[in-house]
């Protein structure tokens, strides 16, 4: 399926307006579902760039909409945050024009850094907005500040080390570390959305990624996982080094189509109760 992409400002989001690069699928009409992605980039990253995972989202006939999110207040938490859950709550209450109609599922999705973005958005959706969030993707997201795991060992390998620690120093530089900052510590998990999760077997964040998505199944909460084998130039979804050529596109349009698929059961099965 191609991909129709275009740009547009956000105007009524409470924090500000947000540019945007929208993703559709060529095939996309009435009730498709609503991606909020959130790029990657170590948390330092502002700007709107192309993306390959949102691209791979709409193949499957979804509606992607990448925010640049750090540029309205910045890039420090719990900034990026507001801005990430404001956006939510904006296409919540105005996906029945513009974006979507009514019969759309919403999610939200991030790469590495948006991942950890989409995970606390997903947090704070079940404490404040639980009906308005449909399912969550978390693709190699950042959750561990101590990057204590034993995968994230192979970081160096693919030069992202520093830039993580880095990453994480600044985002975390407005002091304390809220559990929306690092879902991996967060002790109450329960109630939030269904999860999807991506990892590959020679990710540096295979470990942190496979951890949450178990206590998130620990948790009662609805998890698919797919691990893709090593080979495949994952790393280079979060600006990694990368020898393979990238052949994990169709997986993750194969994977998210059959994840929404599932979800779009449940409003048809409560309907009917």
């Amino acid at each position: 399926m191609t991909v129709q992409v275009k740009d547009m400002l956000l105007e009524k989001v409470a924090t500000g307006p947000v540019s945007a690069r929208v993703y559709q699928g060529a095939e996309y009409g009435k009730g498709s579902p609503i991606v909020l992605f959130f790029h990657g980039g170590a948390f330092l990253q502002s700007g709107i760039k192309d993306s390959a995972v949102a691209e791979s989202m709409a193949r499957a006939g979804s509606i992607v909409v990448v925010p640049d999110y750090n540029a309205p207040l910045g890039n420090v938490f719990p900034k990026p945050l507001e801005v990430g859950y404001s956006l939510f709550s904006y296409m919540a209450n105005k996906r029945a024009s513009g974006l979507g109609d009514r019969n759309s599922l919403l999610l939200v999705a991030g790469e590495e850094a948006g991942g950890n973005i989409a995970a606390g958005v997903a947090l704070k959706a079940r404490d404040h907005y639980a009906e308005a969030l449909d399912g969550q993707i978390l693709i190699s997201p950042l959750l561990d500040p101590f990057m204590g795991t034993s995968s994230i060992r192979k970081a160096d390998g693919i030069g992202m080390r520093q830039r993580w620690a880095e990453g994480w120093s600044h985002y975390l530089s407005g002091g304390g570390c809220h559990p929306y900052a690092a879902p991996c510590l967060c002790s109450r998990i329960s109630g939030v959305a269904p999860a999807l999760f991506f990892t590959a077997e020679d990710d540096p964040l295979y470990d942190e990624t496979l951890g949450y998505a178990d206590r998130l199944k620990q948790a009662g909460v609805g998890v698919r996982q797919h691990v893709l084998p090593a080979g495949t130039g994952w790393p280079s979804i979060y600006g990694g080094t990368s020898e393979e050529t990238s052949t994990w596109q169709d997986s993750i349009s194969r994977e998210f189509g059959s994840f929404v698929k599932t979800l779009s059961i449940q409003p048809i099965a409560s309907k009917t109760n």
